[in-house]
Protein backbone atom coordinates (compact mmCIF):
# COMPACT_ATOMS: atom_id res chain seq x y z
CA UNK A 1 0.00 0.00 0.00
CA UNK A 2 1.54 3.42 -0.55
CA UNK A 3 2.17 5.65 1.44
CA UNK A 4 1.18 8.76 -1.28
CA UNK A 5 -2.42 9.91 -1.34
CA UNK A 6 -1.93 12.71 -3.47
CA UNK A 7 0.67 14.20 -5.94
CA UNK A 8 0.82 17.12 -7.57
CA UNK A 9 2.21 16.77 -11.50
CA UNK A 10 3.68 19.19 -13.86
CA UNK A 11 1.04 18.62 -16.42
CA UNK A 12 1.45 19.86 -20.27
CA UNK A 13 -1.46 17.70 -21.56
CA UNK A 14 1.14 15.99 -24.32
CA UNK A 15 1.82 12.21 -24.31
CA UNK A 16 3.89 11.65 -21.53
CA UNK A 17 2.40 14.09 -19.03
CA UNK A 18 -0.89 12.29 -19.76
CA UNK A 19 0.46 8.75 -19.57
CA UNK A 20 1.93 9.78 -16.13
CA UNK A 21 -1.52 10.81 -14.89
CA UNK A 22 -2.73 7.38 -15.85
CA UNK A 23 0.56 5.36 -14.44
CA UNK A 24 0.81 7.51 -11.50
CA UNK A 25 -3.13 6.79 -10.06
CA UNK A 26 -2.14 2.95 -11.05
CA UNK A 27 1.28 2.76 -9.51
CA UNK A 28 0.69 4.31 -6.28
CA UNK A 29 -3.18 4.53 -6.20
CA UNK A 30 -2.79 7.94 -5.58
CA UNK A 31 -5.14 10.99 -6.46
CA UNK A 32 -3.63 13.40 -9.20
CA UNK A 33 -3.36 17.14 -8.96
CA UNK A 34 -2.38 18.57 -12.64
CA UNK A 35 -0.66 21.84 -12.38
CA UNK A 36 -0.43 23.47 -16.09
CA UNK A 37 1.57 26.80 -16.38
CA UNK A 38 1.55 29.48 -18.95
CA UNK A 39 5.25 30.93 -19.11
CA UNK A 40 4.59 31.94 -23.17
CA UNK A 41 5.07 28.64 -25.00
CA UNK A 42 2.65 29.55 -27.40
CA UNK A 43 0.28 27.06 -27.38
CA UNK A 44 -2.84 27.12 -25.63
CA UNK A 45 -3.13 25.89 -22.11
CA UNK A 46 -6.70 25.34 -21.82
CA UNK A 47 -7.40 21.99 -23.00
CA UNK A 48 -5.16 20.71 -20.88
CA UNK A 49 -8.10 20.98 -18.73
CA UNK A 50 -10.39 19.05 -20.77
CA UNK A 51 -7.62 15.88 -20.72
CA UNK A 52 -7.27 16.18 -17.26
CA UNK A 53 -10.90 16.04 -17.00
CA UNK A 54 -10.50 12.58 -19.20
CA UNK A 55 -8.26 10.84 -17.10
CA UNK A 56 -10.14 11.58 -13.62
CA UNK A 57 -8.17 14.27 -12.12
CA UNK A 58 -10.21 16.52 -10.03
CA UNK A 59 -8.39 19.45 -8.89
CA UNK A 60 -6.98 20.92 -12.01
CA UNK A 61 -4.33 24.04 -12.12
CA UNK A 62 -3.96 26.11 -15.42
CA UNK A 63 -1.98 29.55 -13.96
CA UNK A 64 -1.01 32.92 -16.34
CA UNK A 65 2.51 32.94 -15.06
CA UNK A 66 4.06 34.89 -18.22
CA UNK A 67 4.28 38.56 -16.21
CA UNK A 68 5.88 36.67 -13.17
CA UNK A 69 8.30 34.72 -15.26
CA UNK A 70 9.64 37.47 -17.10
CA UNK A 71 10.44 39.84 -14.16
CA UNK A 72 10.85 37.87 -11.51
CA UNK A 73 13.37 35.47 -13.36
CA UNK A 74 14.08 36.57 -16.78
CA UNK A 75 14.40 40.08 -16.01
CA UNK A 76 17.37 39.08 -12.93
CA UNK A 77 19.21 36.70 -15.07
CA UNK A 78 19.49 39.46 -17.88
CA UNK A 79 21.42 41.76 -15.07
CA UNK A 80 23.80 39.77 -15.39
CA UNK A 81 24.03 40.00 -18.75
CA UNK A 82 24.23 35.72 -18.44
CA UNK A 83 25.22 32.90 -20.86
CA UNK A 84 26.37 29.43 -20.18
CA UNK A 85 29.46 28.30 -21.89
CA UNK A 86 29.62 31.53 -23.91
CA UNK A 87 26.40 31.02 -26.13
CA UNK A 88 23.68 29.98 -24.39
CA UNK A 89 21.04 32.08 -23.07
CA UNK A 90 19.68 29.66 -20.39
CA UNK A 91 16.14 29.51 -21.61
CA UNK A 92 14.78 26.09 -20.40
CA UNK A 93 16.79 26.51 -17.11
CA UNK A 94 15.46 29.73 -16.55
CA UNK A 95 11.73 28.35 -16.00
CA UNK A 96 11.76 25.50 -13.94
CA UNK A 97 12.30 27.41 -10.79
CA UNK A 98 8.91 28.89 -10.78
CA UNK A 99 7.71 25.89 -12.09
CA UNK A 100 9.17 24.14 -9.15
CA UNK A 101 8.30 26.81 -6.57
CA UNK A 102 4.33 26.77 -7.72
CA UNK A 103 4.50 22.83 -7.64
CA UNK A 104 5.54 22.92 -4.16
CA UNK A 105 3.20 25.87 -3.47
CA UNK A 106 0.27 23.97 -4.78
CA UNK A 107 1.46 20.63 -2.70
CA UNK A 108 0.79 22.85 0.23
CA UNK A 109 -2.59 23.84 -0.17
CA UNK A 110 -3.67 21.02 -1.49
CA UNK A 111 -2.10 19.09 0.78
CA UNK A 112 -0.79 16.65 -1.26
CA UNK A 113 2.42 14.00 0.04
CA UNK A 114 4.52 14.39 -3.45
CA UNK A 115 4.95 16.16 -6.47
CA UNK A 116 5.93 14.57 -10.22
CA UNK A 117 7.75 15.72 -13.39
CA UNK A 118 7.45 14.37 -16.64
CA UNK A 119 12.07 14.96 -17.15
CA UNK A 120 14.01 11.99 -18.66
CA UNK A 121 16.84 10.52 -16.44
CA UNK A 122 19.30 11.90 -18.86
CA UNK A 123 18.79 15.42 -18.91
CA UNK A 124 18.99 18.17 -16.61
CA UNK A 125 15.50 19.25 -15.74
CA UNK A 126 15.23 16.40 -13.42
CA UNK A 127 17.71 18.18 -11.27
CA UNK A 128 16.45 21.37 -11.65
CA UNK A 129 12.93 20.69 -10.49
CA UNK A 130 13.67 18.71 -7.34
CA UNK A 131 16.59 20.42 -6.06
CA UNK A 132 14.07 23.51 -6.16
CA UNK A 133 11.45 21.21 -4.51
CA UNK A 134 13.73 20.24 -2.15
CA UNK A 135 15.18 23.79 -1.06
CA UNK A 136 11.20 24.89 -0.66
CA UNK A 137 9.80 21.57 0.94
CA UNK A 138 12.68 19.44 2.36
CA UNK A 139 10.75 16.29 3.18
CA UNK A 140 8.89 16.38 -0.25
CA UNK A 141 8.35 13.14 -2.00
CA UNK A 142 9.46 13.43 -5.69
CA UNK A 143 8.32 10.55 -8.11
CA UNK A 144 10.20 11.03 -11.29
CA UNK A 145 8.40 7.71 -13.47
CA UNK A 146 11.21 7.90 -16.19
CA UNK A 147 13.39 6.69 -13.83
CA UNK A 148 10.98 4.14 -12.18
CA UNK A 149 8.36 2.61 -15.47
CA UNK A 150 9.68 0.56 -18.53
CA UNK A 151 7.96 2.63 -20.86
CA UNK A 152 10.86 3.63 -22.72
CA UNK A 153 9.73 4.00 -26.28
CA UNK A 154 6.98 6.19 -28.14
CA UNK A 155 6.02 2.81 -29.27
CA UNK A 156 5.20 1.93 -25.50
CA UNK A 157 3.50 5.27 -24.47
CA UNK A 158 1.08 4.50 -27.24
CA UNK A 159 0.23 1.65 -26.29
CA UNK A 160 -0.12 2.31 -22.81
CA UNK A 161 -2.60 4.52 -24.25
CA UNK A 162 -4.52 2.19 -25.88
CA UNK A 163 -4.79 -0.03 -23.04
CA UNK A 164 -6.06 2.41 -20.64
CA UNK A 165 -8.39 4.47 -22.74
CA UNK A 166 -5.74 7.77 -21.93
CA UNK A 167 -7.21 9.86 -24.95
CA UNK A 168 -4.67 11.61 -26.82
CA UNK A 169 -4.26 14.07 -29.99
CA UNK A 170 -2.14 11.76 -32.71
CA UNK A 171 -2.56 7.82 -33.70
CA UNK A 172 0.47 5.84 -34.40
CA UNK A 173 -0.82 6.92 -38.37
CA UNK A 174 0.39 10.33 -37.42
CA UNK A 175 3.89 11.36 -38.23
CA UNK A 176 6.36 12.05 -35.33
CA UNK A 177 8.21 15.33 -34.95
CA UNK A 178 11.59 14.49 -34.87
CA UNK A 179 12.66 16.67 -32.19
CA UNK A 180 12.44 16.73 -28.23
CA UNK A 181 11.22 20.87 -28.44
CA UNK A 182 10.65 23.26 -25.08
CA UNK A 183 9.35 26.75 -25.63
CA UNK A 184 8.62 29.49 -22.94
CA UNK A 185 8.75 33.31 -23.65
CA UNK A 186 12.43 33.79 -23.44
CA UNK A 187 13.10 30.48 -26.19
CA UNK A 188 12.23 27.82 -27.74
CA UNK A 189 14.90 24.37 -27.74
CA UNK A 190 14.92 21.64 -30.21
CA UNK A 191 17.16 18.45 -29.65
CA UNK A 192 16.69 14.94 -31.01
CA UNK A 193 16.18 13.79 -34.42
CA UNK A 194 19.65 14.92 -37.41
CA UNK A 195 20.35 17.20 -34.42
CA UNK A 196 22.07 13.74 -32.34
CA UNK A 197 24.69 14.14 -35.40
CA UNK A 198 26.80 17.20 -34.35
CA UNK A 199 27.95 17.32 -38.05
CA UNK A 200 24.43 17.46 -39.11
CA UNK A 201 22.90 21.03 -40.22
CA UNK A 202 19.71 21.64 -38.70
CA UNK A 203 16.85 21.93 -41.48
CA UNK A 204 15.43 25.00 -42.23
CA UNK A 205 12.05 24.17 -41.65
CA UNK A 206 12.62 23.16 -38.41
CA UNK A 207 12.62 26.93 -37.49
CA UNK A 208 9.45 28.26 -36.01
CA UNK A 209 10.31 31.88 -34.64
CA UNK A 210 12.39 33.18 -37.12
CA UNK A 211 13.28 33.76 -41.05
CA UNK A 212 16.25 32.96 -41.65
CA UNK A 213 18.95 35.78 -42.37
CA UNK A 214 19.40 34.90 -45.85
CA UNK A 215 14.72 35.79 -46.02
CA UNK A 216 14.99 38.91 -43.75
CA UNK A 217 14.03 42.34 -44.91
CA UNK A 218 15.99 44.10 -46.96
CA UNK A 219 15.27 47.15 -45.20
CA UNK A 220 16.82 47.06 -41.28
CA UNK A 221 14.43 47.70 -38.23
CA UNK A 222 15.61 49.95 -35.32
CA UNK A 223 14.22 49.98 -31.87
CA UNK A 224 14.78 51.55 -28.40
CA UNK A 225 15.19 50.09 -25.22
CA UNK A 226 14.32 51.99 -22.02
CA UNK A 227 15.95 50.51 -18.89
CA UNK A 228 15.25 51.52 -15.51
CA UNK A 229 17.71 50.41 -12.55
CA UNK A 230 18.73 47.11 -15.25
CA UNK A 231 15.68 46.28 -16.74
CA UNK A 232 13.78 47.32 -19.48
CA UNK A 233 10.61 49.50 -18.96
CA UNK A 234 9.37 50.61 -22.57
CA UNK A 235 10.13 50.12 -26.15
CA UNK A 236 10.26 52.76 -28.44
CA UNK A 237 9.13 54.98 -25.96
CA UNK A 238 6.01 52.86 -25.17
CA UNK A 239 5.68 52.02 -21.30
CA UNK A 240 5.11 47.92 -21.28
CA UNK A 241 5.55 45.26 -18.70
CA UNK A 242 8.03 42.73 -18.70
CA UNK A 243 6.16 39.87 -20.18
CA UNK A 244 5.52 42.47 -23.35
CA UNK A 245 7.99 43.25 -23.87
CA UNK A 246 9.71 40.04 -24.49
CA UNK A 247 7.03 39.15 -26.97
CA UNK A 248 6.95 42.29 -28.86
CA UNK A 249 11.28 41.64 -28.74
CA UNK A 250 10.78 38.38 -30.15
CA UNK A 251 8.34 39.44 -32.75
CA UNK A 252 11.15 41.92 -33.90
CA UNK A 253 14.11 39.24 -33.73
CA UNK A 254 12.16 37.07 -35.12
CA UNK A 255 11.19 39.32 -38.25
CA UNK A 256 14.47 40.03 -39.34
CA UNK A 257 16.37 36.45 -38.72
CA UNK A 258 17.70 37.13 -34.91
CA UNK A 259 18.52 34.83 -32.34
CA UNK A 260 19.46 31.46 -33.75
CA UNK A 261 21.67 28.83 -31.81
CA UNK A 262 23.33 25.72 -32.61
CA UNK A 263 25.49 24.18 -29.69
CA UNK A 264 26.73 21.27 -28.31
CA UNK A 265 26.64 22.02 -24.22
CA UNK A 266 27.86 20.34 -21.08
CA UNK A 267 24.93 19.00 -19.27
CA UNK A 268 25.14 18.88 -15.08
CA UNK A 269 24.93 14.92 -15.30
CA UNK A 270 27.92 14.72 -17.33
CA UNK A 271 27.18 13.63 -21.24
CA UNK A 272 27.43 16.35 -24.09
CA UNK A 273 24.13 17.95 -26.02
CA UNK A 274 23.76 19.14 -29.32
CA UNK A 275 20.65 21.29 -28.84
CA UNK A 276 19.33 24.23 -31.29
CA UNK A 277 17.90 27.28 -30.10
CA UNK A 278 15.75 30.33 -30.99
CA UNK A 279 16.14 33.11 -28.39
CA UNK A 280 15.07 36.54 -30.97
CA UNK A 281 13.99 38.88 -27.84
CA UNK A 282 16.36 37.62 -25.46
CA UNK A 283 19.31 38.19 -27.84
CA UNK A 284 18.29 41.89 -28.65
CA UNK A 285 17.86 42.18 -24.49
CA UNK A 286 21.33 40.73 -24.34
CA UNK A 287 22.89 43.73 -26.42
CA UNK A 288 20.82 46.74 -24.86
CA UNK A 289 21.94 45.69 -21.35
CA UNK A 290 25.54 45.57 -22.01
CA UNK A 291 25.25 48.60 -24.11
CA UNK A 292 23.91 50.52 -21.25
CA UNK A 293 25.65 49.10 -18.49
CA UNK A 294 28.69 50.82 -20.95
CA UNK A 295 28.05 54.16 -20.26
CA UNK A 296 26.70 53.96 -16.44
CA UNK A 297 28.84 51.15 -14.58
CA UNK A 298 32.57 51.78 -13.14
CA UNK A 299 34.99 50.26 -15.12
CA UNK A 300 36.27 47.77 -11.98
CA UNK A 301 32.42 47.14 -10.98
CA UNK A 302 31.83 46.09 -14.86
CA UNK A 303 34.76 44.04 -15.04
CA UNK A 304 34.19 42.35 -11.58
CA UNK A 305 30.64 41.66 -12.83
CA UNK A 306 31.72 39.79 -15.69
CA UNK A 307 34.25 38.00 -13.68
CA UNK A 308 31.04 36.70 -11.37
CA UNK A 309 28.53 35.90 -14.63
CA UNK A 310 30.07 32.50 -15.54
CA UNK A 311 29.30 31.39 -12.12
CA UNK A 312 26.03 32.82 -12.19
CA UNK A 313 25.35 31.39 -15.17
CA UNK A 314 26.58 27.92 -13.90
CA UNK A 315 24.60 28.12 -10.64
CA UNK A 316 21.23 28.40 -13.00
CA UNK A 317 22.11 25.99 -15.46
CA UNK A 318 22.49 23.47 -12.71
CA UNK A 319 19.62 24.06 -11.19
CA UNK A 320 20.27 26.04 -7.75
CA UNK A 321 18.57 29.06 -8.48
CA UNK A 322 17.22 28.54 -4.81
CA UNK A 323 20.39 28.12 -3.58
CA UNK A 324 22.22 30.70 -1.06
CA UNK A 325 24.78 31.30 -3.25
CA UNK A 326 22.61 32.34 -6.23
CA UNK A 327 21.18 34.95 -3.61
CA UNK A 328 24.11 35.63 -2.52
CA UNK A 329 25.16 36.81 -6.13
CA UNK A 330 22.12 38.13 -7.58
CA UNK A 331 22.12 40.85 -4.22
CA UNK A 332 26.02 41.87 -5.76
CA UNK A 333 24.32 42.08 -9.58
CA UNK A 334 21.38 43.63 -8.31
CA UNK A 335 23.92 46.35 -6.33
CA UNK A 336 25.73 47.13 -9.69
CA UNK A 337 22.45 48.14 -11.31
CA UNK A 338 21.15 50.82 -9.54
CA UNK A 339 22.86 53.23 -11.93
CA UNK A 340 22.03 51.87 -15.07
CA UNK A 341 19.11 53.69 -16.52
CA UNK A 342 18.44 55.33 -20.30
CA UNK A 343 17.87 54.47 -23.79
CA UNK A 344 19.94 52.28 -26.40
CA UNK A 345 18.97 51.83 -29.95
CA UNK A 346 19.84 48.52 -31.92
CA UNK A 347 19.41 48.58 -35.29
CA UNK A 348 18.14 44.61 -36.20
CA UNK A 349 19.45 43.62 -39.82
CA UNK A 350 19.33 40.57 -41.60
CA UNK A 351 20.15 38.20 -37.94
CA UNK A 352 22.17 40.61 -36.52
CA UNK A 353 21.59 43.07 -34.00
CA UNK A 354 23.61 46.15 -33.26
CA UNK A 355 24.31 48.68 -30.89
CA UNK A 356 24.02 52.22 -32.74
CA UNK A 357 23.40 54.44 -29.95
CA UNK A 358 23.07 54.62 -26.06
CA UNK A 359 22.08 57.60 -23.90
CA UNK A 360 21.71 58.02 -20.01
CA UNK A 361 21.34 60.92 -17.49
CA UNK A 362 23.64 58.42 -15.34
CA UNK A 363 26.36 58.24 -18.27
CA UNK A 364 30.00 58.34 -17.21
CA UNK A 365 31.04 58.68 -20.53
CA UNK A 366 32.66 62.65 -20.56
CA UNK A 367 33.53 64.04 -23.67
CA UNK A 368 35.08 66.76 -22.64
CA UNK A 369 37.60 64.40 -21.41
CA UNK A 370 37.32 61.57 -24.67
CA UNK A 371 37.63 63.67 -27.50
CA UNK A 372 39.71 64.04 -30.32
CA UNK A 373 39.81 67.47 -30.38
CA UNK A 374 41.09 70.37 -28.06
CA UNK A 375 39.74 68.99 -24.68
CA UNK A 376 40.48 72.36 -22.95
CA UNK A 377 43.03 71.21 -20.39
CA UNK A 378 40.66 68.40 -18.67
CA UNK A 379 43.18 65.43 -19.87
CA UNK A 380 46.74 66.50 -19.25
CA UNK A 381 48.72 63.92 -21.78
CA UNK A 382 51.57 64.25 -19.28
CA UNK A 383 50.28 62.85 -16.53
CA UNK A 384 50.53 59.53 -18.38
CA UNK A 385 54.28 58.96 -18.51
CA UNK A 386 54.15 58.36 -14.87
CA UNK A 387 51.32 56.03 -15.46
CA UNK A 388 53.20 53.88 -17.65
CA UNK A 389 56.26 54.00 -15.24
CA UNK A 390 54.55 52.92 -12.39
CA UNK A 391 53.04 49.94 -13.89
CA UNK A 392 56.17 48.78 -15.98
CA UNK A 393 58.01 49.26 -12.52
CA UNK A 394 58.22 45.81 -11.80
CA UNK A 395 58.18 44.52 -16.04
CA UNK A 396 61.42 46.78 -15.76
CA UNK A 397 62.88 44.82 -12.25
CA UNK A 398 62.42 41.82 -13.47
CA UNK A 399 64.09 42.18 -17.45
CA UNK A 400 67.01 44.23 -14.67
CA UNK A 401 67.92 40.71 -13.82
CA UNK A 402 67.95 38.91 -16.97
CA UNK A 403 64.40 37.44 -16.58
CA UNK A 404 63.49 37.78 -20.49
CA UNK A 405 60.30 37.05 -22.36
CA UNK A 406 60.39 34.20 -24.60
Amino acid sequence: MSDVKKVVLAYSGGLDTSVIVKWLQETYSCEVVTFTADIGQGEEVEPARTKAEALGVKEIYIEDLREEFVRDYVYPMFRANTIYEGEYLLGTSIARPLIARRLIEIANETGADAISHGATGKGNDQVRFELGAYALKPGVKVIAPWREWDLTSREKLMNYCEQHDIPVDFSKSKKKSPYSMDANLLHISYEGGILEDPWAEAEEDMWRWSVSPEAAPDTPTYVELTYEKGDIVALDGKAMKPHEVLETLNKLGGANGIGRLDIVENRYVGMKSRGCYETPGGTIMLKGHRAIESITLDREEAHLKDELMPKYAKVIYNGYWWSPERRMLQAAIDETQKNVSGVVRIKLYKGSASVVGRKSEQSLFDESIATFEDDAGAYDQKDAEGFIKLNALRLRIAAGKGRQQD
